[in-house]
């Protein structure tokens, strides 16, 4: 949704991510952490290795336990809703360095790249320029901004190594997780600190990405006491204009951090853990930016005799951005430095009923204060300082009306300080006809609510305000009909199906003052319907080749209701393919070698420009990484990405100054012990 001063590279392009403050305090953990003793043997309850993942069957991994869709533990083919999981072999298999490079491996979402650093990223559509329908989680911490209601991908990394799996909903989750988890929720999860003990060390150098590095050391603190320090380390070069020249756009990030697992019984476990991080990257249209962060997360569980829990989590957040935007026709260049703090506290009650039902309840409160210093002339936010609060609570109660017949039903209710109160109610039905069967429906209603962009924005243009956000601008709202179908067609095949109509009142426009024309005021004058289906399967061909394939259909109409206005004519809410498919391959062959292989065709994009409709163009690419586990300790690999083209556009308005991902090979050398 670009604005005026905040171009396609402008305030989501605010994911201006620095690094050398931190190198000194990444470098000093990782030494740290080295000096420290070997620690002792993982105990039984500890999750399986690499090598014992590989092994596991296609029935095995069905069984997989997810928590992200019941906020309770569920089996994957149990599961009522259109859920995927990037497990931890995935990403390792494929080569991902960042988030948003695993990311690609989950078929129900879209992925656009836009620069070495900048992503959009959504599922069932709206992956416009600052998109807002996708509600992300870090171990349980939301890295949702309040700024324009959406994530800075660049900001949100870890060590993949110590990453145990990625589960990504497509579809609503607002019963369990609140606002803004409209059109899916990814949850991210890393390993525990009893699972990552002992030394692993990670090197890269190619082209595209020049260098990365990471470090990561495990021991034990006292008996049933765990920790894990690391540190990680990226240096991405340059990406291309059409015309071939550099677009200045390089990234350098670093980021470090600790993790605690203490279990003084069985029963009990306490998680404390954190991260900073710093980076900076070059923006196309000039000038640096820079991104620093830091955070802290406390969780305790226990685990009651009927298998029962509760858990209370809090964690502190902080976020610091400073990211210059061009000059615009509107408006001279500016610069937006914003400060974020989030103090978050939640709490939930998992009880089970008899063998017949269970029932998950919750209470949250998050208080954050976002600080905007007005270091632009002709662009900033009313008030500057906004201290918000948000409460909430839910409830959902899961049901065996008959046998292999479950019926959920549960509602959010939340309180934020710019529409009040907001519920978002769900109904879910689940059929398992056979134990490798599972067919399910869902109605839910989601909401997206207002960020600080659509009521605060103020854009002064002497002698009149060009842009502003609007008092009124009010929750934009979602009914969801969804359907699918989940089956082990045998033990080496799978498949699930996902259908879905989403209905979408009062999005955003830009609305048209009558007579003056200016100001532009952000209102909720659009409506629209999508409707679609996603499809995958895995196929288990040889006991050392697997592959795996997908394919999203998705049709979306947005226009402006009767009587009202849009300055982008309904187009700039929307940048999406209206089909997808990808097709991977796994091979473990002879001698400690693998080969992946991930191919990929995107359509090509509808995108805004200027109220007037533009095109990325389709494309297709092939990723492939070759591995050679040398010794038991020891692994080379060599990983090419986008290798179909020497460049192209996955993302903007096509012109010379649109940014082009480039191809990329890197080499990488593994030592764990």
């Amino acid at each position: 949704m670009p604005i005026a001063p905040l171009s396609p590279s402008g305030a989501k392009s605010a994911l201006s991510l620095g690094v050398r403050p931190l190198l000194t305090a990444a470098a000093s953990a990782a030494l740290l952490a080295l000096q420290a003793p070997i620690a002792s043997a993982q105990s039984e309850a500890a999750a399986p290795t690499v090598d014992q993942l590989k092994q596991l069957s296609l029935d095995d991994l069905m069984q997989t336990e997810v928590t992200s869709a019941a906020r309770h533990p569920e089996t994957l083919l149990d599961t009522a809703s259109a859920i995927q999981v990037i497990s931890s072999q995935d990403i390792d298999d494929f080569g991902a360095v960042t988030i948003p490079d695993a990311l690609q491996l989950a078929d129900n979402l879209d992925i656009a790249q836009k620069n070495p650093h900048d992503w959009a990223v959504s599922a069932r559509g709206f992956n416009s320029n600052l998109g807002d329908k996708m509600l992300v989680l870090i171990d349980g911490r939301s890295v949702y901004t309040p700024l324009f209601s959406g994530v800075f991908w660049n900001a949100q990394d870890y060590l993949l190594e110590d990453v145990d799996r990625i589960e990504v909903i497509s579809g609503p989750g607002g019963t369990l997780w609140g606002a803004n988890a409209v059109n899916g929720v990814i949850s991210v999860t890393t390993k525990s600190a009893q699972d990552t003990q002992g030394v692993y060390i990670e090197q890269g150098n190619g082209s595209g990405l020049q260098e990365f590095s990471g470090a990561r050391y495990g021991g034990t603190l006292a008996p049933n006491v765990y920790f894990r320090v690391y540190a990680k380390y990226m240096d991405y070069e340059d990406d291309l204009l059409p015309s071939g020249a550099d677009a200045s756009d390089a990234w350098k990030q670093g980021q470090a951090g600790f993790r605690i697992d203490a279990l003084p019984s069985a029963q009990n476990r306490f998680t404390l853990q954190g991260d900073i991080y710093s980076g900076d990257l070059d923006i196309e249209s000039g000038g640096n930016a820079r991104l620093e962060g830091n955070n802290l997360l406390g969780r305790w569980t226990d685990v009651l005799p009927n298998g029962s829990d509760i858990k209370l989590q809090v964690y502190y957040d902080r976020t610091h951005l400073s990211d210059p935007f061009g000059a615009s026709p509107f408006a001279p260049a500016g610069l937006l430095i914003d400060s974020l703090d989030t103090y978050d506290m939640d709490f939930q009650h998992h009880i089970v009923v008899g063998s017949r039902n269970e029932f998950v309840w919750g209470l949250g409160y998050r208080f954050t204060h976002d600080d905007v210093q007005q270091e632009a002339p002709n662009f900033g936010f009313e008030p500057p300082r906004l201290d918000q609060s948000l409460f909430s609570l839910f409830a959902q109660d899961e049901t065996e009306l008959e046998t292999n017949l479950h019926l959920t039903l549960g509602t959010k209710l939340e309180h934020n300080d710019f529409t009040g109160f907001e519920w978002e109610p769900n109904i879910r039905i689940s059929w398992t006809p056979s134990p490798r069967q599972n067919l399910w429906a869902a109605v839910s209603r989601a909401v997206r609510t207002p960020s600080r962009l659509d009521r605060d924005l103020a854009e002064p243009f002497e002698p009149v305000t060009l842009i502003e956000g609007s008092s009124s601008f009010v929750s934009e709202t979602l009914i969801a009909y969804e359907a699918g179908y989940r089956m082990q067609i045998n033990p080496r095949a799978s498949a699930s199906i996902s259908t879905f109509y989403n209905d979408y009142n009062d999005l955003r426009s830009l609305d048209v003052t009558p007579v003056t024309f200016v100001p532009l005021v952000y209102g909720n004058n659009l409506v629209g319907r999508t409707y679609g289906a996603e499809l995958s399967a895995t196929y288990q061909v040889l006991d050392w080749w697997k592959l795996r394939g997908g394919y999203d259909l998705l049709e979306e109409h947005i226009w402006v209701r009767a009587g009202g206005s849009d300055f982008y004519n309904a187009l700039d809410e929307t940048a999406d393919p209206k089909y997808k498919y990808s097709l991977r391959s796994s091979m473990d062959l002879p001698h400690g070698v693998a080969l992946d292989a991930d191919f990929r065709f995107v359509d090509s994009l509808r995108t805004d420009n200027g109220g007037v409709a533009a095109a990325v163009p389709a494309y297709y690419e092939l990723g492939v990484r070759l591995a050679w586990q040398v010794t038991k300790n020891l692994e080379l690999s060599v990983v090419g990405q986008n290798l179909l083209h020497r460049e192209h556009p996955e993302y903007g308005v096509p012109g010379p100054g649109n940014e082009e991902i480039q191809r990329t090979v890197f080499g990488k050398a593994a030592l764990r012990f």
